[in-house]
């Protein structure tokens, strides 16, 4: 296997890994998981909610490496790659993505049937649909009136592949296409997840190096936030800490960014109450992104160790377990992987990682060779 497809399979694996992994604690804060669980190191850690007393049947399940939206969009747009064959802007947010998550069916692991993507997804992801197919708004407008979110950076990995080496690149056209999904800081994060993506694809990269990634291509709140946690990273390094003084640390320095805490659910007291939470700021961030970033600093790269104290980390743990998960998976490629958690992932999505990547890395391949082939002809006329 070329260097290129191992990372292109080591991200892809990584994306349903990190998401596997969060899923059964998702929503949980840090102490509640710690209460709970101790320490969630397992994809086959039950769902809280089953010990709550929920009917998995008559619903959805989690745990024993069950995947998430997060996987599952990523893979749908791994698809309009395939389709398309080139780059990608919000007009084929609102064709080709459309069709994926909401007229072509695939296997949703949650509810163990085949289904629409669409009857998966939050409501923030079903916007997508909303807008471009019901409203038939202007496709770069898509993501007007849409609740901030990480939702477009969760699925975003697929945009930095196809720019493998060029974070610029990479960044550009995650705003181009993500534009039709999300706006302000939730928009901004995918493009800066994508630049790291595209980053880690570089030959012998550094932590180092991906994080000045993140910052240079950053904006308003998004990059304050990642210099604030990384700075925290950067200090925790420096002694030895416990895990509670890490979460503690990196919740302080998110939360001039990110205020809502650990109160990430929807309930009826809430309705009506004026917010400015997941609302479009200049001066806000997600927190899922910088906290991806803090964890892979804070343990120099280390890919278990990353992931498993970013779940552990509490809120929304899958997404923070994807976002560590394909920059790791980019630097490292499909060998860091465990053997038995791979097979495990493809028996419970029923996914085959091999076919998947072979076909969407050859798609990245001719593009990137398309934008070598540009460069070329630039080359001659400026000579």
């Amino acid at each position: 296997m070329s260097n290129f497809k191992d990372k292109v399979k080591g991200v892809l694996i990584s994306t349903a890994l990190g998401d596997a992994l969060g899923a059964p604690v998702e929503k949980l804060s840090y102490q509640e998981i710690k209460e709970r669980y101790g320490r969630v190191e397992s994809l086959k850690t039950k769902w809280y909610k089953e010990e709550m007393g929920y009917d998995a049947h008559k619903g959805k399940k989690r745990g024993n490496g069950i995947v998430t939206d997060d996987t599952l969009m990523t893979l749908a747009l791994c698809n309009v790659y395939n389709i398309e064959r080139r780059h990608l802007d919000a007009y084929d947010m609102s064709n080709e993505f459309v069709k994926e998550i909401a007229f072509r069916k695939t296997y949703i692991p949650e509810f163990d049937r085949e289904d629409m993507i669409i009857e998966r997804l939050f409501y923030p992801e079903k916007h997508i649909f909303l807008r471009h197919t019901l409203a038939n708004c202007e496709p770069r407008e898509g993501g007007y009136g849409n609740m901030i979110n990480c939702g477009a950076a969760m699925y975003i990995a697929p945009v930095g592949i196809v720019n493998a080496g060029n974070p610029k690149a990479a960044y550009d056209e995650a705003i181009l296409f993500a534009m039709g999904h999300q706006t302000s800081y939730g928009l901004e994060a995918a493009g800066v997840l994508a630049a790291c993506v595209a980053k880690a694809f570089q030959s012998d990269v550094t932590v180092e190096e991906i994080i000045e990634t993140s910052i240079e291509f950053a904006k308003d709140g998004t990059k304050q936030a990642i210099i604030a946690v990384t700075n925290a990273a950067r200090e925790l390094k420096a002694s030895n800490c416990t895990m509670d003084e890490v979460v503690a640390a990196f919740q302080e320095a998110i939360l001039p960014y990110s205020p809502m805490g650990d109160d990430v659910s929807r309930k009826l007291e809430k309705v009506g109450i004026p917010s400015n939470h997941y609302t479009p700021s200049r001066l806000g961030s997600i927190e899922e992104l910088p906290f991806a970033l803090g964890f892979i600093l804070y343990n120099d790269g280390a890919f278990y160790k990353s992931i498993y104290d970013g779940i552990n980390s509490g809120r929304d743990t899958d997404s923070i377990g994807v976002m560590i998960g394909v920059i790791l998976g980019a630097m490292y490629g499909a060998s860091v992987v465990e053997s038995e958690d791979v097979a495990l992932l493809e028996t419970s999505n029923q996914l085959d990682f091999n076919s998947i990547t072979e076909e969407f890395a050859e798609t990245a391949r001719q593009i990137i060779k398309s934008d070598i082939e540009k460069i070329a002809v630039l080359t001659d006329i400026i000579e």
